[in-house]
Order: structure tokens, then sequence, then C-alpha cells
């Protein structure tokens, strides 16, 4: 089949797509050739090379593939939302002239925000008139690779919330723990600041002083939401408190994670990601790392387990016990 012939929308799938796709999930795996009559299902994620043999591809769990596919509709009907927007964004600086003290007396429970700059104003205008409490949850985008450069209006900011009296507690991904952006940024802040890591975190989250939270609105972050709905903020706070609880410290004093008979909670990680069947690109979003990384540590893991392939990597990991509750503690 030509690349012409083959074109369709990337959450489609066409006949020769299915049906290759149908084989390789009755037979454990297809060849890398074959895959060549049905490009999607390598683009789409649904076939993806093995460790031992890249010319050997096997497919994801359905439930896996069908969720990618429902995640990118629902991206493209983001896009179509945020157009139905930019007329409200024309009213928008004629509302904030009704003034800061009616504005925040009657502030809407939920308010979106069409664009990053507008959702930073936001944010930077809540912290200025907080006094108790930031709490915030970053995902590891732009925080792990170059190149990295230090948001001074940002910097300022935090620190002016601290010098106010104000305290900060962060959670991040355990991938950022020596990361030079962190680093540098906790080693400017002064004030009753913390930060701690876990293997995974929910997505970007900041809560001022339990009134106001910010959480994204569109997959690609260019949109926000403003919630300042009670319920929604104590349901908020309680997840925070509860990552919280289970994250390891990073700042002002930092924890070392333990390693287990070789395998390090990086690794252990990965094992519990790998055995729900997720993809090498799923575990690498989920944990805060490159796809590259992920790979040589899923291929670190299965030289201390002794696996020769993936199927019986996970079987191995099964038997090792890595997974267990006395193996976290």
């Amino acid at each position: 089949m030509t690349a012409e012939a083959h074109r369709h929308g990337p959450e489609e799938l066409c006949e020769a797509g299915l049906d290759l796709y149908a084989r390789a999930l009755r037979e454990g795996h297809v060849s890398s050739h074959e895959a060549t009559a049905a490009p999607c299902l390598v683009d789409n994620g649904m076939l993806h090379p093995t460790i031992e043999d890249l010319s050997r591809l096997e497919p994801v769990p359905p439930t896996v593939a069908l969720q990618r596919l429902l995640r990118s509709s629902e991206e493209r009907i983001v896009g179509e939302r945020r157009r139905g927007q930019r007329l409200a964004d024309a009213f928008e600086p004629l509302m904030r002239l009704e003034g800061t003290a009616a504005a925040s007396k009657d502030a809407p429970p939920l308010r979106l925000l069409s664009s990053k700059k507008r959702a930073g104003q936001a944010i930077a205008e809540a912290m200025a008139e907080g006094r108790e409490q930031l709490l915030a949850i970053q995902p590891h985008d732009g925080l792990i690779t170059g190149p990295f450069h230090y948001h001074e209006a940002a910097m300022e900011r935090d620190q002016a919330f601290l010098d106010g009296g104000g305290r900060v507690r962060a959670l991040y991904q355990h991938t950022v723990r020596h990361a030079p952006l962190i680093i540098g940024r906790y080693e400017r802040l002064t004030g009753d600041v913390e930060a701690r890591t876990l293997d995974e975190v929910t997505d970007r989250l900041i809560i001022v002083d339990r009134t106001v939270a910010f959480i994204p609105a569109s997959a690609d972050r260019s949109l926000a939401l403003e919630v300042r709905h009670p319920a929604l903020i104590a349901y908020f706070i309680n997840t925070f408190d509860r990552l919280w609880h289970l994250a390891t410290p990073m700042h002002p004093q930092a924890v070392r994670q333990p390693t287990l008979n070789g395998i390090t909670p990086r690794q252990r990680a990965i094992a519990a990601l790998l055995i729900e069947g997720h993809t090498d690109a799923d575990i690498a979003d989920r944990l805060g790392m490159n796809v590259r990384t992920a790979r040589v540590h899923i291929a670190k893991l299965a030289a201390t387990l002794g696996s020769e392939s993936r199927a019986q990597l996970g079987y191995l990991i099964g038997q090792s016990g890595i997974l267990t509750t006395e193996a976290r503690t």
C-alpha cells in the first residue's frame, strides 16, 4: 500500500491497520517489514519494537491503545474550544475594569484563562494577595531538559510571597531531584519553603491560601482554569496532603531513596508500569524522563533480573517481589 493511499486522520484506523493489529494480538508480534503496510500502527504507538530484536514489533494492550487515540481526539476538541474563546478574550479586560475588590468579592467559582500569559498574571495576583501558603504540584515539563533558564519574575514573585510570611510546599517527580534548574531555584529561595518528590505526580496544580487554585484546561496547557469553589479547593488540598505524606523530602534536607537487591527506586517504578502493560513512551512521560533514558533503565532492570525478553521480564518482576509492600518500605 502506498503512503498516498494510506493517508487518514491521526486518531483513525484503516482496515489494513486493524487487520495487522488483530494478528499481532493473536500471535504476540509481527515483523517491522509487515508493519510497512500500516505505518499508522507504529505512528500511534500501537506496535513497538522489543528490547532484544528491533525488527520484531509487539502490540500494546487494546485498552492502552484506545486511551491514546481518545486523548488525541480530546486535544482536537480543545483546539476548537480555544477558537471559540477569542470573543471572551476581548471582553475580559473590560470586566477587569470593575475593580479588584469587586472582582474578588464576586469572582465566579470557575474562570477560564485563555493563555499562559493570562494564567501567569492571575497566579501573580493571587500570590500578591496571599499571606499563608502556596501548595504546588509541578510535573517534569521543561525541568529536566535544557536549555535551563530562570523566570526571574516568577522567582521574585515567590520570594516576595515568602518574605511576606507565606510558606511554600512543592511536589515534583523523582527525576528532577538532580535537575540544575530545580537545585538552583531552591538555593536562591529563602524562607519557609520545602520540596518533596514522588515517582509520579498529577498534572500541574497551584493552590493559594486555601481560596483559589489553578489547573490546566487543555492538554498543551495553553488554557488554565481558575477555581474558587470551596468544595473543589478542599478536594485539591486533600489530594495534595495525601501525596505530600507519601513523598520523599528533597529540600531543605534531602532523604536518599534506598536501593533494594540491586534494584533502584526508579527501576521499581518502571517495573510497576511495565507489568501494567504501558509502552516505553508512556512510562517515560509518567515518570518524567525521555524515552531513551526509560529504555536504558528497562535494559538494566532486565539484566539485573536475568530476563531475555520483555514477556519474561514481566514474569520475573512478579516473581522477584520487588513490588511488594515490604520492598517499598
